[in-house]
């Protein structure tokens, strides 16, 4: 599964770990539209897949 980066922040969303709220093994997919970064705010149409 891929990690996604915010574009703003740079905080890294990493399917394996999970994040607040999310279990981890969750993917970027299923994770919920309305889902902001927990650093900065914005929404999740602001991350790009981690190259």
């Amino acid at each position: 599964m891929k990690k996604y980066i915010c574009d703003v922040c740079g905080w890294e969303y990493d399917p394996a770990i999970g994040a607040e709220g999310i279990p981890a093994g969750t993917s970027w997919e299923q994770v919920a539209e309305d889902f902001v970064c927990p650093l900065c705010g914005v929404g999740k149409d602001e991350f790009s897949p981690a190259e």
